[in-house]
């Protein structure tokens, strides 16, 4: 697996031949993404590194280890099929937070079988959060962000793209096929709701 992030420092490949690789995985080519993985690894890292800058101190992940899990996540060409870099780009930050959230579910099991109640408040400030509250915000988070979805799917998948995956508004609006200054309005709502959401 390791071997498949292994690369030389050559500029980045052309957009268009990480389509053509997306299509060809999604198509049933054993060895597309193989061929993909060092053509994305460094925009790969970079997602993984901003998830990282917002989780606690100490974390037990890296961001190399959180590329390689989410990659282990991707490696299965089911769903629908990625259209573009952009959009494998926003399906791979979703899929880390999908790892990020369940190792602190594992974590705060960990923890409260240790201990009972915790006691913890959700809080966005996690830099001076315990484990047991950097858990509990992770938790708190996914929840709004799964109420966020049943109340509109854009706005969610919006906070997805801008916060976790740090894309532009123009990348993000390119990957939900609406205009910028869409992008740009729902993201201010996204953001006010979600701030309510998490102090309930």
């Amino acid at each position: 697996m390791c071997s498949d992030f292994d690369r030389d420092p050559a500029s980045p490949a052309p957009a268009g031949e990480i389509t053509a690789l997306l299509h060809a995985w999604h198509g049933g080519e054993a060895d597309a993404m193989e061929r993909l993985a060092p053509l994305v690894y460094d925009a790969l890292r970079g997602i993984a590194e901003r998830h990282m800058r917002r989780e606690r101190p100490g974390h037990t992940l890296s961001p190399t280890a959180l590329v390689h899990e989410a990659w282990l996540r991707l490696d299965e060409p089911s769903g629908p099929p990625l259209r573009d870099r952009t959009h494998f780009l926003a399906v791979a930050s979703r899929v880390m937070r999908r790892v990020l959230v369940d190792h602190a579910r594992r974590g705060l099991a960990e923890r409260r079988d240790a201990r009972a109640g915790i006691g913890a408040r959700p809080t966005l400030k996690l830099a001076d959060a315990s484990p047991e509250e950097w858990s509990v915000t992770m938790l708190a988070l996914d929840d709004a962000m799964d109420r966020l979805t049943a109340l509109d799917p854009r706005l969610q998948r919006i906070v997805e793209c801008r916060f976790f995956g740090g894309l532009s508004e123009d990348e993000t609006a390119a990957v939900l096929g609406v205009s910028a200054r869409t992008v740009n309005r729902d993201w201010r709502r996204a953001r006010a709701w979600l701030e309510a959401a998490l102090r309930e």
